[in-house]
């Protein structure tokens, strides 16, 4: 196990360095100037604009060369100080992705672990059951195919508009204010459903046809028709089928969490709603260097994090992956 640990481990850290320095250079490789952007604001500003452009200039480190910069870059790495946002001046970056990490966390992680437990248990009785199978399996392939923008305007126009259930925008109301109170949780949760729901439905298909395949897969091994031939139910023999199919799925799990950023933006810009991928979309779109640097570096440590976190997991639900490193012993 310390072997298995050390190896993932290692590769980790590589592919952190190289995120880290593709995060540096990709927004210096843009067009554009966010000192230009910044002082595009003072518009109206008569003398002094050099004196301020200079100002700006040394406040984020653009008059050191890129390799000092690239030094400086990796220190704030580790102090957690991205610098001043452009978009939202003087604000400091790290409080603005403390302030959107929170939603991020609050829709992506429960809509992947509860698709991913709801749609295997459903996958595994659609493998097991050929009615159920016939009946499920154009559903499970509708919910599969469709982007999240798609879905999202779906779901926002039967549960938003038609039925007026939920709010569509935010994360909760105009009038409301952040504070541990029952008003407010029942507020946030009224505008989460939403986004949360959306996420939720396009990934149930993917795990439930992944493990509807596996299951079919399974019921083909010898084990399974042995066990057949005895008697067993389909019950159990579902159950068996579930133990080995849903190790596939365990790694399917560790790549979904590297995927489902993409679909939170669009899904973030649909509902406004303030999280990582929306901060992501208007620091491209205002040349925010600084607060762009700052939410990749967050959503790729986040990503490496829950990687590595199902690395372990496999670890332990799968026998072979010890007992492979033991034999290399």
């Amino acid at each position: 196990m310390g072997k298995y640990l050390r190896k993932k481990l290692i590769i980790y850290i590589i592919t952190f360095i190289l995120a880290v320095t593709i995060n540096f250079i990709i927004p210096r490789m843009m067009p554009g100037d966010p000192i230009q952007s910044l002082l595009s604001r003072f518009s109206g500003m008569e003398g002094g604009r050099e004196i301020l452009q200079d100002q700006l200039t040394l406040l984020f480190n653009l008059d050191q060369p890129l390799w000092e910069q690239y030094l400086n870059f990796w220190k704030s790495v580790f102090t957690l100080d991205f610098g001043i946002s452009i978009i939202q001046f003087p604000t400091p970056v790290i409080d603005i992705i403390k302030r959107a990490i929170v939603y991020d966390l609050a829709v992506l992680f429960p809509a992947i672990i509860l698709s991913w437990i709801v749609g295997n248990k459903l996958g595994a009785y659609s493998g097991t059951d050929k009615k159920v199978d016939n009946a499920s399996m154009p559903f499970f392939y509708f919910l599969a195919s469709s982007p999240y923008f798609w879905m999202a305007g779906i779901v926002v126009f039967f549960f938003g508009v038609v039925i007026g259930w939920f709010p569509i925008s935010g994360a909760y109301s105009s009038t409301a204010s952040p504070a541990f109170t029952w008003n407010f949780i029942a507020d946030f949760l009224h505008h989460w459903f939403l986004p949360f729901f959306t996420m939720f439905l396009v990934q149930l298909g993917g795990w439930a046809i992944g493990m509807r395949n596996m299951i079919m897969y399974e019921k083909s091994s010898n084990y399974s028709k042995y066990m057949e031939t005895l008697g067993a139910s389909k019950k159990l023999i579902r159950r068996y089928g579930f133990r080995n199919g849903v190790l596939p799925q365990v790694t399917g799990l560790a790549l979904r969490i590297g995927r489902i950023v993409g679909g939170a933006i669009t899904v973030q810009v649909v509902f406004n709603y303030p999280g990582l991928g929306r901060m992501m979309l208007d620091a491209v779109q205002n040349q925010d260097y600084f607060l762009m640097q700052g939410v990749f570096l967050t959503i790729v440590t986040m990503v490496l994090a829950a990687n590595f976190i199902v690395d372990i997991v496999y670890m332990f639900i799968d026998p072979r992956v010890r007992l492979s490193f033991t034999e290399e012993v």
